[in-house]
């Protein structure tokens, strides 16, 4: 592809990732384009995460990440490198060096983040799929503020060779598409085979979860819910977090911190880079605590993981709204915008403590925002859940009607 073809029309892409791949003339993704976050290598060229600083700092990487050959070979073309939020540590989509990227389904509000510009891109149309990361919920809150398919992997299942760490134990690879099929489709090359198991069969949804979200935006994922429903049988409520969301949420905040500290700490306070003023705040107690002895509440984590395994077995679904309501306006600023970032860390630290495969689709909208339906499956069940996506795509996919409400 001739990058001098392409526009971004969204401000979706890096100044320094406006550069293509050709995939292979034949294969399972032949005339498919793709876009890949700047957290991902790409042999030749620096990975800039987000930050100016660290594209000068950083030198361009020996080989591409696996992630991105498997595609290229499949007959995909790469388009270019998307914006990251700096360093992956937000949930916005904002980017104080390089600006906020179009959320196309809903232009007047911020796209999500960190894997913000990879949204963007496919929410416009400007690519069919799209490569993220997802330690916190960076593809997930993306997908449902966009309306798009977003899936965070079960933790360790994808290998990570090529994408910059941010907090090790919680980093996975995931991507975007606008339609199921395609979504599938990229999880069938990227996941290794699944293995036998089960049917997923038992359908639960998450209380707790259920009470961070706006009560609007429960009506409207009614329906998707009813039609799970219908596909998996009846609901079993559940509360997934006996000693409450919140405090899961806390545990969360600790642990990546430190991680991300003990990962970037030293570059930080060597290269001193300029951040924009959430993240400064968010690496400054990240600086703070990185001496913390942590160890209860890793040992918390481990129970929190032996709870979710569980509750689903190997047969189980957790049903929940991906966040808490639409995204934010671009021009909401202050305690607001961060009471809704807590709200919705509450819902994605679920699987995101547990390390268990989480996909959001399109189910609704908001105001003429979309919003987004999850399901949280056993470890390892990638491919079920991309495949109840498959089978799922009309009876929960809000229609234009709707959309345009």
């Amino acid at each position: 592809m001739r990058i001098a073809d392409f526009k971004d029309t969204a401000g979706a892409f890096c100044p320094h990732g406006r550069f293509g791949l050709q995939g292979a003339a034949t294969g399972l993704l032949s005339g498919r384009t793709f876009a890949v976050k700047d957290f991902i290598d790409i042999e030749g060229h620096v990975t800039g995460c987000g930050n100016p600083r660290w594209l000068e700092t950083h030198a361009p990487a020996t080989a591409t990440a696996p992630c991105v050959t498997t595609l290229l070979a499949a007959g995909a073309t790469m388009i270019g490198k998307t914006i990251s939020d700096e360093l992956a540590y937000s949930l916005n989509g904002d980017n104080f060096h390089y600006g906020t990227p179009v959320n196309a389904a809903a232009p007047d509000r911020v796209p999500g983040g960190s894997s913000s510009g990879s949204a963007s891109a496919v929410s416009a149309g400007l690519c069919d799929f799209a490569l993220g990361t997802d330690s916190g919920g960076s593809v997930r809150i993306p997908a449902s503020y966009c309306g798009l398919y977003g899936i965070r992997t079960t933790h360790g299942l994808l290998s990570l060779d090529g994408v910059v760490p941010f907090m090790p134990s919680l980093d996975v690879l995931g991507w975007f598409a606008r339609d199921a099929a395609l979504f599938a489709a990229v999880g069938e090359l990227l996941l290794p085979p699944a293995k036998t198991r089960p049917p997923l069969r038992r359908l639960m949804r998450s209380l707790d979860a259920d009470g961070e979200a706006d009560s609007t935006t429960l009506d409207r994922l009614a329906p998707g819910f009813a039609a799970l429903a219908r596909r998996l049988g009846n609901t079993t409520p559940i509360r997934i977090a006996p000693d409450g969301l919140e405090k899961w949420r806390i545990q969360f905040r600790l642990l990546s911190a430190v991680e991300t500290w003990a990962v970037n700490g030293a570059w930080i306070e060597q290269a001193k880079p300029v951040f924009g003023p959430a993240i400064a705040e968010r690496f400054a107690f990240a600086r703070e605590v990185s001496g913390r002895d942590l160890s209860a509440e890793r040992d918390a984590r481990a129970r929190i993981g032996q709870r979710l395994r569980d509750i689903v077995g190997n047969d189980g679904v957790i049903c929940l709204p991906t966040a808490p309501g639409p995204a934010p306006l671009r021009t909401a600023t202050g305690e607001a915008v961060e009471a809704f970032r807590q709200r919705a860390q509450r819902m994605t630290c679920i699987s995101g403590l547990s390390g268990l495969p989480q996909i959001s689709m399109p189910a609704a909208t908001v105001d003429g925002a979309p919003v987004g339906l999850s399901l949280i499956g056993p470890p390892g069940s990638d491919l079920d859940l991309l495949a109840l996506a498959v089978e799922l795509e009309g009876a929960i996919r809000p229609s234009e009607s709707a959309t345009s409400r």
